[in-house]
């Protein structure tokens, strides 16, 4: 109980969640290590899981002419899953990565969602957890539409400061959507 309090407390912030919803999933969850560059799913696997980052870093990415670029990053308080299979329930093209030692709380999807009749402050939560991750997902996108490539790592410094600092160039590159050396010479002129 006392590794899933970080979690409880992050959810009930957002939501105020009913004793009894909050017993039910505590019961469901775990909590489990991983090592640095660690895959917490593969690519091809069918997503039934939403994780939740407790400590470390995770990232969604997927190999494109077999190169990995990586379409999102989750910090400490981030739910990190592969919405895309989760809702269809079919394999997925991208993996869920740690990309630094990370621990992190796994809740079974099918579980969670039987519960969503049950305890209605836990839907809610989810709904709203399901609907920031959307707009998230937008922003992200008109930032590649709208933005340069400086705006968008400038953007990127503004709003995240940590993962300048903790994820490496290429990861970064891929995220912003350009390659390496483009940001190296972002990063320079910015010095």
């Amino acid at each position: 109980m006392t590794d899933l309090l970080p979690f409880i407390n992050y959810l009930n912030s957002l939501q105020n969640l009913s004793k009894e919803a909050q017993e039910q999933l505590i019961s469901m969850c775990s909590v489990k290590s991983y090592g640095k560059n660690e895959e917490i799913q593969s690519i091809g696997a069918t997503c039934k899981t939403i994780y939740f980052i407790l400590s470390g870093i995770g990232r969604i990415y997927y190999l494109k002419d077999g190169n990995e670029v990586t379409e999102y990053f989750a910090l400490p308080n981030d739910l990190i899953v592969r919405a895309e299979s989760l809702f269809t329930q079919t394999p997925s093209r991208k993996a869920i990565q740690a990309l630094e030692d990370s621990r992190v709380v796994s809740i079974p999807a099918d579980s969670l969602f039987l519960l969503f009749d049950k305890y209605h402050d836990l839907e809610r939560l989810f709904r709203k957890l399901v609907q920031q991750s959307y707009v998230d997902t937008l922003h992200r996108l008109e930032n590649i539409q709208f933005l340069t490539a400086e705006e968008r790592y400038i953007k990127l410094m503004e709003q995240k400061p940590e993962l300048i600092q903790k994820i490496s160039l290429k990861h970064i590159a891929s995220f912003l959507g350009i390659t390496q050396v483009s940001l190296s010479r972002i990063r320079g002129q910015k010095r």
